[in-house]
């Protein structure tokens, strides 16, 4: 087998906070299941999740799939979800496995529907959408469905939020070198590499949200959950101790004890093949 054209700094960025991300992070909303089971026309025999991290978005087919494999290369993140896995009372049709998004483990031409939840940015696309061509059947879908950061709540917390991941960043980019960073590609640029790839006969944007429940320590966590900032953390700076330790405080300030719902806007690219 050839070499993955991954970026293993891509890889590497998420070791370290499976349980942080798992715990605050947004599960996939019921709306995937149902819009692309709609366009697939039938109850799907195999989904695929591409780049699946902790599962949040692999579980929430284990009622509406013959078969669900979650395709995840970063260890920590797999684990984590092969442990919620065996926490479930009774065993759903549902695996995760190592593998890359261009090298997935999988036979040709038997997925119904193949997903990439926050995780196609980090995945070279053309390679990658060689492969999911290849593991589709005919008619399949493939969905790349990101959440805006930050959820809608406020503009000020809001903008906090923002600076915050911003600063992290820039930190980054003044501490590592540019062959130890991570590649973060334009989400922007999905769909046009969708159509680019001339591999779907049909593609589009599907845009939905979905309104969650939520507490100050839910949406600090949310912010600490991001990349930039977590290995931020793990370089072991103090950079942005002040700014998370103010962001805390106006969070819990406006929050004020109660729980508030918040909306979790989502931008889906598919292709149908």
């Amino acid at each position: 087998m050839s070499q993955s054209s991954y970026n293993p700094n891509n890889v590497t960025r998420f070791t370290g906070y499976a349980g942080l991300y798992d715990q605050y992070r947004p599960e996939a909303p019921l709306q995937v299941v149902q819009l692309l089971t709609q366009y697939v026309g039938h109850r799907p025999s195999l989904v695929i999740d591409l780049g699946c991290g902790t599962g949040l978005s692999t579980l929430i087919w284990k009622d509406h799939a013959q078969q669900v494999v979650g395709v995840e290369p970063n260890e920590d993140m797999r684990n984590k979800a092969i442990e919620k896995l065996h926490q479930l009372e009774e065993a759903p049709p549902v695996s995760f496995v190592a593998g890359y998004s261009d090298q997935v483990p999988s036979e040709s031409q038997t997925a119904d529907i193949v997903t990439c939840s926050q995780s196609f940015h980090w995945m070279e696309p053309e390679s990658t959408l060689n492969e999911i061509n290849r593991i589709l059947k005919v008619n399949g879908v493939f969905a790349a469905y990101d959440c805006d950061w930050p959820p809608t709540l406020h503009w000020t917390l809001e903008a906090e939020y923002l600076h915050l991941i911003q600063k992290a960043d820039a930190i980054i980019h003044q501490h590592v070198s540019s062959d130890e960073r991570a590649h973060k590609r334009n989400k922007n640029e999905h769909l046009s590499n969708i159509q680019a790839s001339g591999l779907f006969r049909y593609s589009r944007e599907i845009v939905f949200h979905n309104m969650e429940t939520c507490n100050a320590e839910r949406y600090v966590g949310l912010a600490l959950s991001q990349g930039s900032v977590q290995n931020v953390l793990k370089l072991d700076l103090n950079d942005l101790d002040h700014d998370i330790e103010t962001f805390q405080q106006h969070v819990e300030h406006y929050f004020n004890g109660k729980d508030l719902n918040v909306m979790f806007n989502y931008r889906m690219r598919l292709g149908v093949k």
